[in-house]
């Protein structure tokens, strides 16, 4: 691949006019922030559009748009640079991140940084894909590959078609240009944009990812690193992996449900194991005898969900006090259709062109039997089929195998029962950095750590290394 200059992206800040990037860095460039669904806005945060190659490989070719937001320092005295905020998903939105998580960061870390968010490519106000699915293919219940009983992968097998074919047909040039090492492309335009020499960033979740696959890419151009509830980077695999881990994150995390179910007296057990036993017995009820309101796919779903945060214990326990004793089930708020109609269409394209899936004639249901087994929680979704099977796509490049060459600028933090990133994989991605990484891992549950439960010794470890650099050596916050 040819070197891609400053020029040769012709890289422009827009506001609707085709400012060019010298007016946006004076002011002229940006303006108000278009309404973010679900998200009040502060007033000060101001948004612009970053026009990007969509294949690299084509840097004269067609472009699209990037929607970026920021927050600037109130003591531009103090300013050390910009603080990028990575958002997770893949297909998370990050324009309103400024808002929503720049008013929890610490006032010296504020104070040091303009905080910038994105829309990555495909995602939101940035130029939007959709695989335009019909509606029973954007439902909640399956957004996760959960088997039918007794582990029955049929319905998964059409539905995985199904949604590749629809990408493939609906998505337009944009579906094969999805990836993650595209979008730290993107996030180095974003950086040369703004007229900054180094990034420092806070992924989350596949932001981690994104983070250090952009640290292996463009090591010279980083500065503070921190990486927040870590993906396991095997580059063999990539999202199959973070996919098959859920089975481990539920294990690791469900027991902190069942203690809180106990001391609440929900009326799901009176020990820990008791409260184990009287999900796996309702399920497996549902899935023999199914209510017209609920499945046991869709107890499995609630469940793992439930398991982000201790904030939703209660919906999961109300859901299975209701399958207990034959109650109503209590409604469960789900995101407006479009915004799956964006994730999966995000989803699916990052996971299959990062990395090459087993075709259909995998013997999918062997793996799903035998993951029963050994996690009997998620009922074998971590490895059951996913549209990848059927991508007609090859991926353009390889997956990054990440390296430790580079500074070593990048604070991992990790919580120990983390669900939907458990910290085996976190600790993977340790090893894969070597020296230039460092972790924290906190006794808490639930995903993403840093400003996310409360645990001082986490939190202020993080806020020290990104107000004056010092990376600490590997810490367990007990």
């Amino acid at each position: 691949m040819r070197k891609i200059t400053r020029v040769a992206l012709l890289v422009t800040m827009l506001v609707g006019s085709g400012m060019p990037v010298a007016m946006a860095e004076s002011g002229a460039g940006w303006g108000p922030c278009p309404a973010v669904p679900g998200a009040v806005l502060d007033a000060r945060q101001e948004c612009a559009t970053v026009r990007v190659p969509l294949d690299y490989r084509e840097p004269d070719g067609e472009r699209i748009s990037l929607a970026v937001s920021r927050i600037r320092t109130a003591k531009p005295g103090t300013r050390r640079g910009v603080l990028l905020l990575i958002p997770g998903g893949p297909g998370g939105s990050g324009l309103a991140r400024p808002s929503t998580h720049g008013v929890r960061l610490p006032q010296q870390v504020l104070d040091r940084y303009d905080i910038v968010g994105f829309d990555p490519r495909g995602v939101g106000h940035s130029t939007p894909v959709s695989c335009g699915l019909a509606p029973a293919d954007i439902a909640p219940a399956v957004f996760l590959p959960w088997p039918g009983p007794g582990g029955d992968i049929s319905g998964n097998v059409e539905h995985a078609d199904r949604v590749a074919r629809a990408c493939a047909g609906n998505g337009g040039p944009l579906m094969r240009h999805i990836t993650t090492r595209n979008e730290a492309r993107d996030i180095d335009a974003i950086r040369q944009v703004l007229g900054e020499p180094r990034l420092s960033y806070w992924g989350t979740s596949y932001g981690t990812y994104v983070g250090a696959v952009y640290a292996t890419m463009f090591p010279a151009r980083t500065d503070r690193i921190v990486l927040d509830s870590n993906d396991d980077p095997d580059p063999r695999r990539v999202s199959r992996a973070w996919q098959a881990h859920f089975g481990r994150g539920a294990e690791d995390r469900f027991p902190d449900f069942a203690a809180w179910a106990v001391a609440q007296g929900a009326g799901l057990g009176t020990t820990p194991e008791a409260v184990r036993a009287t999900y796996l017995r309702l399920a497996e009820t549902l899935d023999r005898a199914p209510r017209p309101d609920l499945t046991g796919a869709t107890l499995r779903a609630v469940m793992f969900n439930s398991l982000y945060s201790d904030a939703a214990f209660p919906q999961l326990a109300a859901v299975l006090h209701a399958a207990l004793t034959g109650g109503p089930v209590p409604a469960i708020p789900a995101p407006p259709a479009e915004f799956f109609q964006n994730l999966i269409a995000v989803q699916t394209a990052t996971a299959c062109n990062d990395v090459a899936w087993p075709g259909p004639d995998h013997d999918y249901a062997r793996d799903v039997a035998r993951n029963r087994i050994t996690f009997p929680l998620t009922g074998g979704m971590p490895v059951n089929i996913r549209p990848c099977a059927f991508w007609p796509y090859r991926s353009a490049e390889p997956a990054t195998r990440l390296d430790p060459h580079g500074p070593a600028n990048i604070l991992m933090i990790q919580n120990r029962r983390d669900p939907a990133t458990p910290l085996a994989g976190a600790l993977r991605l340790r090893i894969a950095l070597l020296h230039r990484a460092h972790i924290v891992i906190v006794n808490s549950g639930g995903h993403n750590a840093y400003l996310a439960n409360g645990n001082p010794c986490g939190d202020n470890t993080v806020t020290d290394f990104l107000t004056t650099g010092t990376l600490p050596p590997d810490t367990v916050c007990r």
